[in-house]
Formats: structure tokens, sequence, C-alpha cells
């Protein structure tokens, strides 16, 4: 049994191998290849995401996970071994649903319309990138048939990455989150909003990065086995548990944009890096969920980055780098400056409170696309009338509205998104559990002392990979499912202190 459970370590690694690969491209692609190079990139990713799905579906896999499952019916159900089994044949079982031509098609498709996007957005053409939305729409509809029955057909996208979850699931979460986030984003943004000014001086890209790589340095970002480059919409790539790197983006005239960014995508790469070693290369060798996933750039970004006790120890470093810009503003004004609210129209560039409407608004679109409701030539004026109710305010254009995001443009539509909210509300759920293990974090993060918080999370999420899914990963850390409940009180505590609520 061990020589076979070789064998099968020995075809996922090769396999992972195949992906990583595909990973290195992808990154290229996104930081330095040339927009030449677009249509042969998305060959060469093709083919090789073909190759890795030719691999996964081949039957020496299936027969390999059926001899073995004697065995592991004799292992402790807690066991590595018993987890990697278990994942691979989740794996395995997804896989073979979905035919390896249809997903080296899919590929190619995704990296000429990534290209495409990045040349379409400054230019605010939607037209331009309309088809190529209108055919991964169709793509993405493949896909989810390929798992056919379900109840929703964006049901298979969001179980791909939150595992376990569904539209109905998502929905209701979102309908509860609705109703509590409401009546605060009205309580704050019925009064004046917080003056941002200092915020929006120049402030030169190479000071801002050599900032940036401090604090990611800071909080546990290991550079030893990272980097941090620019690209068009930042994100985190992991080629190997010695190699995950991140990206930014650098706006001179805007300190939040690259400060956060960074800030954010160090959370995801530092889960990566806290993955137990002897997981590399494996099938448990990432982490467990989008939302598990976001729940830690999140946490990073906001619960800690943006705290009045993180910014006591930071600020008089950032003062001292940037003297003309911040010498003569307080520490108070500095730090409502970074936790302003108010109706925004870019994503990324949300406060915490009103963040997750901008999740909701995509979450509902891609449903609607997928169902066939809302026709892609539609989408920018179904946007501008979204946006118009939810937040009160109208994009002046497309780049500013349907183009700002990367991902229906760089992958499937649906599926993703979701993760982001649901990140929210596990990052308040887990760090309420670290700080009643050790109260003394909050004091620690005044000194620029991150190391009890950080081994608080390796040992109980990032070590672990996924070695569970979501759902027993938070049931093993807070005793219970997700629930909203820390994530509003999170919120009420330190917004109800900034705006007198």
């Amino acid at each position: 049994m061990q020589e076979k459970y070789q064998e099968l370590l020995n075809r996922l690694l090769e396999i992972n191998d195949l992906n990583s690969a595909a990973a290195v491209l992808n990154w290229d692609q996104t930081t330095f290849m040339p927009a030449g190079g677009a249509e042969a990139r998305g060959r060469q990713l093709g083919t090789l995401g073909r190759i890795a799905q030719e691999k996964l579906v081949d039957p020496a896999i299936g027969r390999l996970l059926d001899q073995l499952q004697p065995w592991a019916d004799s292992l402790p159900a807690d066991s590595d071994e018993v987890a990697m089994l278990r994942t691979a044949r989740r794996d395995f079982e997804q896989a073979t649903k979905i035919p390896p031509a249809f997903l080296g098609e899919l590929y190619g498709h995704m990296a000429m319309a990534y290209q495409t996007w990045t040349e379409a957005r400054p230019a605010n053409d939607f037209a331009r990138v309309a088809p190529y939305l209108e055919k991964t729409v169709e793509y993405s509809r493949r896909l989810a048939e390929f798992f056919a029955p379900y109840d929703h057909i964006i049901d298979p996208l969001i179980d791909n990455a939150d595992y376990g979850m569904k539209a109905a699931t998502v929905s209701a979460i979102f309908a509860e989150l609705r109703a509590a986030l409401v009546p605060i984003v009205q309580a704050i943004t019925s009064q004046p909003p917080a003056d941002d000014s200092c915020l929006r001086q120049y402030f030169a890209e190479k000071d801002q990065d050599a900032f940036g790589v401090e604090v990611a340095c800071a909080i546990g970002y290991d550079f030893e086995r990272g980097r941090l480059d620019k690209t068009h919409h930042p994100f985190t790539t992991k080629f190997s548990l010695g190699d995950v790197r991140i990206t930014t983006r650098y706006d001179e005239h805007y300190f939040s944009d690259a400060f956060f960014g960074t800030v954010h995508e160090a959370g995801h790469a530092m889960l990566e890096q806290g993955v137990n070693r002897i997981y590399d290369g494996t099938v448990l060798g990432n982490g467990t969920s989008g939302g598990v996933h976001e729940s830690q750039s999140r946490t990073w970004e906001n619960i800690v980055g943006r705290s009045k006790p993180f910014w006591k120890h930071f600020y008089p470093r950032l003062q001292a780098r940037f003297p003309m810009q911040l010498a003569k503003v307080s520490l108070d004004s500095f730090y409502r400056a970074v936790n302003k609210v108010e109706n925004s129209l870019i994503r990324v560039d949300a406060d915490e409170v009103t963040y997750n409407l901008h999740i909701m608004l995509r979450f509902d679109f891609e449903m609607q696309m997928l169902e066939g409701k809302l026709a892609v030539k539609d989408l920018p004026e179904a946007w501008r009338e979204r946006f118009r109710q939810d937040f009160g305010i109208v994009p002046p254009d497309d780049r500013l509205g349907c183009l700002q995001d990367v991902h229906w443009f760089g992958g499937p539509v649906g599926g993703v998104f979701q993760g982001y909210a649901l990140g929210n509300i596990l990052g308040s759920l887990f760090y309420s559990q670290a700080l009643q293990a050790h109260p003394e974090i909050l004091s620690e993060l005044e000194q620029g002392k991150f190391d009890t918080l950080r081994s608080w999370l390796v040992e109980n999420i990032y070590r672990h990979g996924r070695k569970y899914t979501a759902p027993e990963l938070i049931q093993r850390v807070t005793g219970g499912p997700i629930r909203i409940g820390p994530y509003i009180q999170y919120l009420k505590n330190k917004f109800g202190e900034l705006y007198d609520l």
C-alpha cells in the first residue's frame, strides 16, 4: 500500500508541476510579457491545461484511489494520508467530468480575454471586450453543465472555490448581511465625509514601494520565498511553498491604493507560505477555500492594517518617509482618513462598511448572466442603474463601472466574488478567536510585533492547507458554523467610535 500511495503522490506531483508552470506563464503575462505575446501565451496555457487535465483524469489514478481505500479506512480519520486520499478523490471525480479539450479551449480564450481587457479598460472601450465576455459566459455555462444536475447553474462554480457552498446558502448569508449593513452605511453616509486629502498628495512610487515592503516584512511575508511586482490588478500566485509572489499597482497621487493592496496580497501569501512543508506539491498544499483565503488578506489589510494600534507604531515611520506630506497630519486625522466611509465606485478601494455591497452587486449579476436574464451588451446600463440604487451614485464611464474588475476577463463568470464577502465574515470570526486566546495581541500591534497573531493563524489555519474543508476548519477553530455576528459587532465597535453612532 505504501508503494501504491507513493505512486499516487508522484502522479499528482507531476500534475502540480504542470499547473505551477502554467502559473508562471500567467504571472509573466500579467507583469512583464509584451502585448504581442498574448496569442501564443493563450496557446501555451491551453496546452498545459489540457495535458494536466489528461493526466488528472487518467483511469490509473482512479484505480489507485480504489485500491488504497481499504488501507485508508484502517488509518486514523485525522491522518494526513486519509486527508490526502479524500481530497485527491474529490479532485479526481470533479476533473473526470470536464473534458481536457474543453479546458484547453477555456485557458486559451481567457489569455486573450485578459489581454484585451488590459487594453480596453484604460480606453473605456467596453465594446472591444464585450465579445470576449459573451464567450466567457458561454464557457462558464458549459463548465457548469458538466456538473448537472444542480439547483442553480452557478452552484458548481461556487463549489469549486468554496466547497460545500451553493447559491441558496450564499444568498441567505448575503440577505442577512445586507439587512445588518445598510443601516450602518446610511447612518455614516448621512454625516459629512471624513477628510482624506492627506492620502491624496504626491507620494513617489519608489518610496511607496519601500514602505510597503517594510510593512510586508514586518507582518511576516517572507521575501526569501517571494517577491513584489507591478501589475494591472493585484494578485497573489504560488509556484511552490518556496515561491509565493505578490503584486500591486501604484498611484502616485493616492497612498492607499498600493499600500493596502500590498498588505492585502501579503495576507494571501502568508497563508500559502504557512502551509505545512510536507504538503508541498500535493493536493493539500494550498489554502482550503476562497473564503478562508480572503479572510486572511482582509484580516491583515483591514482588521490589522487599518487599526489604531497598527498605525500607532507605523505612522511615525510613514511620516519620516513622507515628511512634506504628513508631518503636520495628526495620527487621529490619518487614522480617520484610512477608514473613511463613503459610497464609492471602485470595489478594491471601498471601505470596510460598503465593500460587501459591491460584492453582492457582482454576485447578482453573475447569476443573471449565467441564467440568461442579463445580456452582456446590457451590462453597462444595468451596472449604472444598480449603482444608483445601492450607492446613490452613477459611474461616469465603463472604466469605473463594469470594466474595473479583472475577474470576468481573466477567468470564468461565477464562483469567485462570494469569497470576498465570506472572507470578511470569517476574518472577524477567526480574529475574535485569536484575541480570546491571546488578549495581548492588541498591545503587541502597538509595538509592531505580530508574532503572536501570526503564530496563532499558522497553527490554527495556515498549516492545515486543504486538509480540512472550510466548514470543517471553521468548526475546529470557532466551535460552530460560519456566522455574521462577530463581523457586524466588529464594524459597530470600530465605526461606531469613529462616527459616534
